[in-house]
């Protein structure tokens, strides 16, 4: 994959020029490169159709997955160690990273929660209210883009844009509700620490601002953000 470090990169700029041109890529891992996806402009899924792009071991309720495998709102995503999968539930999308197992619960076709028992997941979010568990976390979501990395001992946890109620399970003492408009307050959630104290500012990790704009391009909707091919400067993720 090609590292877009230098901020002078012809890639770079390449990107960043389709970018506002309305052309969307998105961060691949190594076997795949920005040229493979350029020019490949994201938009709703036809119908009947829940993943967008895969590569890898992909498993649904433990079946390996192609591009034609539906993903519904009482599913179980797992995925390998070279894994990846992008994919939408009704007005919610994702990217789930390699080695992680992510549990979906829902009714009527809606997606209620989500449980992260490990690993790297990109979410976007429709209006309507939705929770996400960890073994360290609660999170109350209220139509935002998060993104979550989940271990034994603690959560990691951007609200991209949008507001969130933050629990640390089994702590009530450890909450606090987060408001922002673009990767303002990342946070831990550490589930060793004394009680009233397992919530901790983090820095901004591992996620990009040109995967939310996949995710809620393949929705029907656009972040609310916007940045200028010349100075976007957020950090972006390296495998």
């Amino acid at each position: 994959m090609f590292l877009l470090k230098d901020k002078d990169d012809p890639r770079r700029r390449m990107l960043l020029q389709a970018l506002a041109a309305g052309l969307f890529t998105i961060g691949l891992p190594a076997r795949r490169g920005y040229a493979d996806v350029l020019g490949k402009v994201p938009g709703p899924l036809p119908p009947g159709r829940s993943i967008y792009d895969l590569q890898g071991d992909v498993r649904v309720n433990g079946v390996q997955a192609t591009v034609d495998t539906k993903i519904g709102p009482s599913d179980t995503v797992e995925t390998g160690k070279n894994g990846f999968v992008i994919f939408v539930v009704g007005k919610d999308s994702f990217v789930v990273r390699s080695e992680s197992k992510l549990v979906l619960k829902g009714e009527r076709g809606l997606l209620d929660t989500l449980t992260l028992f490990s690993g790297k997941v990109l979410s976007v979010f429709g209006k309507s209210r939705h929770q996400i568990r960890t073994p360290s976390a609660i999170v109350g979501i209220r139509g935002t883009g998060v993104y979550t990395e989940a271990d034994p001992e603690q959560t990691y946890m951007c609200t991209c844009y949008g507001t969130v109620d933050l629990f640390a399970s089994n702590d009530p003492d450890s909450r606090e509700t987060i408001e922002s408009r673009h990767h303002d307050k990342p946070r831990y959630i550490l589930s060793g620490e004394p009680k009233g104290q397992r919530i901790r500012a983090a820095p901004f990790i591992n996620h990009t601002d040109e995967e939310l704009m996949i995710l809620e391009a393949i929705v029907g909707r656009t972040p609310p953000f916007a940045f200028s091919s010349n100075d976007y400067s957020a950090p972006r993720r390296e495998y």
